[in-house]
């Protein structure tokens, strides 16, 4: 996960974001729970020119122009998704690495988890620092991945932004869902290794809530008007009418 000053959000999320995934033998898709240290490799993406870079945790890098193959039929969580390999050194490097194989794919549509409707993530900075308290200790936001993060706000109150249009800088999403947390955020994302019962922490203040997923920690919403977002750009959310 890289910190950008400013970001473009279009109809499906942001060009360079969760538009690539990895597939094992079976072309199933897999994630930091079945592939440990996957969430620890930084991928630096430029759209425009059309060139990746795979940075791993030993600071060796795969990096070069990212050329289309072959169509698969994959997997993508529970659900078939059409996908192209990307040809490179990247799925080797990615075997390579781990020790087993995988390949590198691009999906026909954007690998966010919950599609279109998924495509913007956000949080209020106040609280991840509610969960460092009840982790009594730092807790990197990097372990969340989310797109978005919101100073200003109590902690938690996004939760009530759900079922709300909200102005993100140029932009304007609507906001579906509460995002519900896997075992994957336990993982430091510097090496991959299983450091903070995330779940645990959650459960022990964030369940029985009424969100749209349980243990949720940030929330997740639709591009309605794409737009430039930067930091320090106002954030405000209004009712959904009727």
């Amino acid at each position: 996960m890289l910190a950008r000053d400013a970001v473009r959000i279009e109809r499906d999320g942001v060009a360079d974001n969760r538009c690539f995934y990895v597939v094992d033998a079976r072309s199933r898709m897999v994630n930091g729970k079945q592939v440990r240290g996957l969430s620890a490799i930084v991928a630096r993406y430029d759209a425009a020119a059309g060139t990746l870079e795979l940075e791993f945790p030993d600071g060796s890098v795969a990096g070069g122009a990212v050329a289309l193959g072959d169509w698969l039929d994959t997997r993508f969580f529970s659900s078939p998704r059409r996908a192209q390999l990307v040809g490179g050194p990247f799925s080797h490097a990615l075997s390579e690495h781990f020790g087993q194989p995988l390949r590198l794919v691009r999906p026909e549509l954007g690998a966010v988890d919950r599609g279109a409707a998924g495509a913007v993530s956000l949080i209020a900075r106040a609280s991840l620092a509610r969960l460092e308290r009840e982790a009594a200790g730092a807790v990197d936001a990097r372990r969340f991945r989310m797109l978005v993060e919101v100073d200003g706000l109590d902690a938690h109150a996004e939760d009530r932004w759900v079922g709300s249009e909200v102005v993100i800088g140029e932009a304007r999403v609507r906001m579906r869902g509460h995002v519900g947390r896997c075992l994957v955020t336990s993982q430091d994302p510097d090496t991959g290794a299983a450091d903070l019962p995330t779940l645990e922490l959650l459960r022990g203040y964030r369940d029985g809530l009424d969100t749209t997923e349980p243990l949720a920690f940030g929330i997740y919403g639709e591009v309605l008007a794409p737009g430039t977002v930067r930091v320090g750009d106002r954030v405000a959310s209004a009712p959904l009418p009727g």
